[in-house]
This record gives C-alpha cells, sequence and structure tokens, in this order.
C-alpha cells in the first residue's frame, strides 16, 4: 500500500517543484542564522546547499579575513559576486551569502532573476551575542563591535528590504524558523490562501 506524504512534505514538494531552476536566497546580517537556517531549509526542500563564504574562500585558496587583509574589501566583494553568480547559474540550490553580498545591485539583480530571497531579520543585540564568540568577522575589528554592528545594520537594512520575503531570525528553535520560511515559500510560490497576504513572518524580538 503507498503511503500518503505528509502535509509538510507535499508542500516541501511543492515548493521544490514550483521553484524549478530557481534557487532560495539568504540574504541578512552576520549573525542572522543563514547558514545554519539554510542548511536545514536545504534538507526539508532536498536540494544542494551552499555557503557563499566557504565557496569564496574555496576559489580564493585562503581565508576571508585573509583576502580582507591581503587584497582588501573590494577585491573580496568582486570575488564575492563572481562566486553567487556561478552558484545561481547551478541552480536549483539553497544559498546562504555573506552579510554585504546583496548590497551589490549586480547581485541583487541575479537573485531577483534567478532566486527567491528571504531575509533573515535580527535585531542587533541577537546578531551581537552571536558573533562575539567569533574572531574572524573582518569587519568588527574595530574598537567597538557594537557601534559597529548598529552603522551597518541601519546602512543595510534599506537593502535588505528588497528581498522577496522576510523572517525574523530570534532565539527560537531553528526549525521553528524553518517552517516559517516554509510557510512564506509556500504562500508566495503556491499561493496558500492561509497566507498570502503577506510575506513577512515572525514576531518582532
Amino acid at each position: 500500500m503507498t503511503e500518503t506524504a505528509s502535509p509538510a512534505t507535499s508542500r516541501d514538494a511543492a515548493i521544490a517543484s514550483v521553484l524549478g531552476t530557481r534557487s532560495v536566497v539568504l540574504v541578512g546580517m552576520m549573525g542572522a542564522g543563514k547558514s545554519t537556517i539554510g542548511r536545514r531549509l536545504s534538507s526539508r526542500l532536498r536540494l544542494p546547499f551552499f555557503d557563499a563564504d566557504t565557496e569564496i574562500e574555496a576559489a580564493a585558496g585562503m581565508s576571508i579575513p585573509d583576502i580582507f587583509e591581503t587584497h582588501g574589501e573590494a577585491h573580496f566583494r568582486d570575488g564575492e559576486a563572481r562566486v553567487i553568480a556561478r552558484l545561481l547559474d547551478s541552480g536549483p540550490a539553497v544559498l546562504a551569502t555573506g552579510g554585504g553580498a546583496f548590497l551589490r545591485e549586480e547581485t541583487r539583480g541575479n537573485i531577483r532573476s534567478k532566486a527567491v530571497s528571504i531575509w533573515l531579520k535580527a535585531d542587533a543585540d541577537i546578531i551581537m551575542r552571536r558573533v562575539k564568540r567569533r574572531a574572524d568577522r573582518p569587519l568588527l575589528q574595530t574598537a567597538d563591535p557594537a557601534a559597529t554592528i548598529g552603522r551597518l545594520i541601519a546602512e543595510r537594512e534599506p537593502v535588505y528590504q528588497h528581498a522577496d520575503i522576510t523572517i525574523w531570525s530570534r532565539d527560537v528553535p531553528h526549525e521553528k524558523i524553518v517552517d516559517e520560511c516554509i510557510d512564506a515559500l509556500h504562500a508566495r510560490l503556491c499561493g496558500n490562501s492561509t497566507d498570502a497576504t503577506s510575506d513577512s513572518v515572525g514576531v518582532t524580538p
């Protein structure tokens, strides 16, 4: 006897089918959880997962802090744009991007035409708690990292708002955030009548 797929599995498969050759791209600040959520989302959608920063390091043969130190941020951003373009061309997949990637107009255009974008939005306190344990954030090598995070949020959020979907990243179980991504993707792509009126999911912390 053939087993009937669960509603969640059916929705996951429907999303993957409607995506076709498009990818799902996660954008947002460092520490928003793009890689963590992306891996789980890729498992749900049965799509490959790529972390743009990891792919950049593999292509350059050096770490991102070393790229910044040796060649500067502009060189890094050029390489970042090329890597993301290549990954989008090889879709479908779930792709986690670095915090500054979506700021480049060329990259936003590529994402718009070849993917559905999800902004994982997190407030400054959550970001600071998550990133302070790591020393591999070149943009936070400043005298006042908290002030730097505040400045970056102010500069970047108006651009992140151009993403197709907004999900609040907050201190809840990861699977809850993944479920909200699935809900929003299904609503946008498959016309889920129960939640098709809004592409913003989650509560403000």
